[in-house]
This record gives C-alpha cells, structure tokens and sequence, in this order.
C-alpha cells in the first residue's frame, strides 16, 4: 500500500511562486506514474499535472501551463509541484495521487490519493 503524504501548501501572494512536496511511503514509487489534482470551494476535484515513472512524459492542465512544473525524485520517493505565477483562482487545496504505470488526467486513474494541502492565493 502507498500512503502520500502533501506538505509546502501555505499562503502565497499573486505572481509568487510556492512549492509542494508529496513524499510517498509504504512502498517504492517504482513503476508509479505520479498526478497531481485540487479542488476549490464549491468545485469538483480537476486535474493540475502529471508525470511518468521516468519523468521524461509530463502533463499539465491549460490552467497552469507555463507556469507550474511537476518533477519527481525517485530517490526520494517524492513528486514536486514548483508553483510560479500564482493567481488568486490558484486557491483550492491540493492532491497528490499515484497510480500504477499512469499518468492520466483523470481521478480514476489514480488508485492513492494524500490527504491534500491547502493553497491560499492572495491579491
């Protein structure tokens, strides 16, 4: 079993940069594509970004393209998402989730989820 666990969220000023953290245990990340999703008040959960076991296939979501990079350390077991240009619809809080041999766009695709990390985005 894999349990994720989110860390860096926190309040950040718009057109600042914040960076989350998700470190996984339980077992290696080995073969586990790696997403990232959140969810703002009064929304659905939607999808941020993703990245493959290798990290050489990345995705993002219009939303954050070009100004939100995820990266993965192996080594550490741990995915990052590097947050610049922060704009105030930014604000939700923010999931990590793996699934095996996946790097799909939607929360089906993931079967472990972290219990999310709130991101508040000020004007």
């Amino acid at each position: 079993q894999v349990q994720l666990v989110e860390s860096g969220g926190g309040l950040g000023q718009a057109g600042g940069s914040l960076r989350l953290s998700c470190a996984a245990s339980g077992r290696t990340l080995s073969g586990y594509g790696m997403g990232w999703f959140r969810q703002a008040p009064g929304k659905e959960r939607e999808f941020v970004a993703s990245i493959s076991w290798s990290g050489g296939i990345t995705r993002y979501a219009d939303s954050v393209k070009g100004r939100f990079t995820i990266s993965r350390s192996n080594a550490k077991n741990t995915v990052y998402l590097q947050m610049n240009g922060l704009k105030t619809e930014d604000t939700a809080v923010y999931y990590c989730a793996a699934g095996y041999g996946s790097i799909g766009t939607t929360e089906s695709q993931y079967a472990h989820w972290g219990q999310g990390t709130q991101v508040t985005v000020s004007s």
